[in-house]
């Protein structure tokens, strides 16, 4: 059964400056703190060099052919000398442990998983979304990727395309008539890709300040709505007009890192926020926001969803639950998510009003299934095409026939979920 709390929404007056909090337990060590030995100079050149140091003993550990598996889903080194040295050093340092396991709840509803390996690795690809025609997006943010890629998951074949230099792209996202949009995280842009004629449009931002477009999402009358994380703004573009005709707005909260949005049934914008704890309620017309306080100052979110009902959910990365927004009476309702307070349940979709999320604080992630209805959890392992647990699965976006895309970037896969019957 799951734990279920009811609380009063608290209002401490979040205006610029107000809050601003970090987890500590998302930030990097500081540098290389591995332990000595033949091995920690290469895995400081080939792990280090993309990844912050504490990724490597928060993995949960793996066996040597795991270990072995997971390198070689992220570098070249089939057939090097150094291959050895490095799986050796990190399968006698960091073995398998059940320290982060989840705690799984088993249930009546079947899933299954399919897996594809991107072709460029170290892309750190990520956010796949479906295009209209079936085929799957993704991006590969890391500079070894600076990509587009596409899959047929019909028959498994990719194509990726290269993006302008420095572009570091975040997310993709398909528009109705079948143009791919990419935010370019790096540099400042939004670009829109042609599948029919690979051409590429550059939008700018016309503030520097919002230099990291981030999410992004249509309306019902093709308006392109974003996020600027660390620029501490919502946009909106205009695909019909020729220079975009961005527009941009900063948030009440200062250095709120607003991160995820999406539309309730009403048309209005809503917005989590990455670093402080508080909701954005955008009015589409105006652009006027609303700020509403999560149940905790300690609070913050990484994505949100909203059902049919106009509920707006959330997970509560720092406290480890799942919750629940009434805007109307401004009553949030908790439940204890099934691992606990160290669960950092990450990305948020709902498909046929049923919520589905992943705990990224464990190994392996488990991908987390509630139906508000019932108020009853089920949980399933996310498992990765060769067989480990190497990465955290970040965004899950609906198909729209009623899967759900995941990617692990730090193995550069890409997952499709497809949701079964219950028993």
């Amino acid at each position: 059964m799951s734990k279920r709390l009811v609380l009063r929404l608290w209002f401490a007056t979040l205006t610029a400056g107000a809050v601003s909090m970090v987890n500590p337990a998302f930030a990097a060590d500081g540098g290389s703190n591995m332990p000595e030995g033949e091995g920690k100079q290469l895995v400081e050149a080939f792990c280090v060099s993309c990844h912050q140091p504490n990724y490597i003993p928060r993995s949960g550990g793996y066996s040597a052919e795991h270990w072995r598996q997971l390198v070689l889903s992220m570098v070249h080194l089939e057939g090097q000398p150094q291959l050895t040295t490095l799986v050796d050093y990190l399968a006698t340092n960091f073995p398998p442990t059940n320290a982060r396991r989840p705690n799984l709840v088993e249930g009546p509803v079947n899933v299954s998983f399919e897996n594809w390996k991107v072709p460029t690795l170290g892309q750190m690809s990520r956010d796949p979304a479906a295009s209209p025609d079936g085929l799957i997006w993704w991006v590969g943010q890391a500079p070894a990727g600076n990509l587009l890629g596409r899959l047929d998951p019909n028959t498994g074949e990719m194509k990726e395309y290269s993006l302008p230099p420095s572009s570091h792209p975040h997310s993709v996202t398909p528009d109705e008539q079948g143009n791919i949009w990419v935010s370019g995280n790096g540099n400042g842009t939004i670009i829109k890709f042609d599948p029919a004629t690979e051409a590429m449009k550059i939008y700018s931002m016309p503030d520097p300040v919002a230099r990291d477009p981030h999410t992004m999402i249509f309306d019902d009358d093709g308006i392109m709505w974003f996020t600027s994380q660390f620029g501490n703004m919502v946009g909106r573009l205009d695909p019909s007009a020729e220079d975009g005709d961005i527009k941009l707005t900063t948030m009440p909260v200062e250095n709120s890192r607003p991160y995820a949005l999406k539309f309730d049934p009403h048309g209005d914008l809503w917005v989590n926020c990455r670093n402080s704890p508080c909701l954005y309620r955008v009015e589409t017309d105006t652009m006027e926001i609303r700020t509403y306080a999560m149940a905790h100052p300690s609070s913050w979110a990484r994505r949100l969803a909203i059902t049919s009902d106009g509920m707006v959910w959330y997970g509560d990365t720092v406290r480890g639950t799942l919750a629940r927004l009434n805007p109307e009476t401004e009553e949030i309702t908790e439940w204890e998510s099934p691992s606990g307070a160290n669960s950092e349940p990450y990305f948020m979709e709902v498909i046929d009003d049923i919520i589905w999320y992943d705990e990224s604080g464990k190994r392996p992630d488990a991908l987390v299934r509630f139906d508000p209805q019932t108020e009853i959890f089920q949980s399933w392992a996310i498992p990765s095409e060769q067989g480990f647990y190497g990465a955290i699965a970040r965004h899950g976006r609906a198909t729209p026939d009623g899967d759900l895309l995941l990617h692990q970037g730090s193995s550069n896969n890409i997952m499709r979920i497809k949701i079964g019957e219950s028993d």
